[in-house]
């Protein structure tokens, strides 16, 4: 009886894993969540369907762990505490007229009210920005200050989607100083 050849890859989890990533990461941030196909992802990242399923469970799932690998604004959190109000709010001034960069943080703007995202966008915001702002401002109203700062953050991005992008003044940049210096501010007893 002759050897059988093979042209199959050996098995590498990680190595298949990273391709189902890499796939779906460019696939959503060209097409958008709605557009995507888990079998295209498969396709794409030459990966049996059934994969994306164990590893990651569903097309929502997989679109989380593409999440995970996004920037955050976590960055803005590092730094003397008295100049946060206005990092963030030359952040968000940037955000008026420019939306993210990734193009899969910008899915995730498009797609947020989709029922498959919601769960998945909720997550994100608690995990990348709502969680990590209400440790660092710690005492009381930590979460209740987070939250306000961060619906800002989200209702500047709301505008931009609804209205159109608006370039931001310095005056913007100091009214928003203002808003998140109130927000973050802790409330008197």
């Amino acid at each position: 009886m002759d050897a059988q050849v093979t042209d199959a890859r050996p098995r590498d989890r990680a190595a298949t894993r990273e391709r189902i990533l890499r796939a779906a990461r460019t696939l959503f941030g060209e097409h958008g969540y709605e557009r995507v196909t888990v079998r295209m992802i498969a396709a794409a990242a030459d990966a049996n369907i059934a994969l994306v399923g164990r590893y990651f469970g569903s097309k929502a799932g997989l679109f989380g762990a593409v999440l995970e690998g996004e920037p955050t604004i976590r960055d803005l959190f590092s730094g003397d505490f008295e100049s946060l109000p206005r990092r963030l709010a030359e952040y968000a001034a940037e955000r008026m007229e420019h939306p993210p960069e990734s193009p899969i943080l910008r899915t995730l703007e498009r797609s947020a009210g989709h029922p498959e995202v919601q769960a998945v966008a909720r997550e994100r915001m608690l995990t990348a920005v709502l969680h990590p702002l209400e440790e660092l401002l710690g005492g009381p109203d930590a979460h209740a200050r987070a939250r306000m700062a961060t619906a800002v953050f989200l209702g500047i991005g709301a505008m931009r989607r609804r209205l159109g992008p608006e370039t931001p003044t310095p005056a913007d940049v100091d009214r928003l100083t203002a808003v998140f210096e109130a927000c973050l501010k802790v409330s008197p007893a």
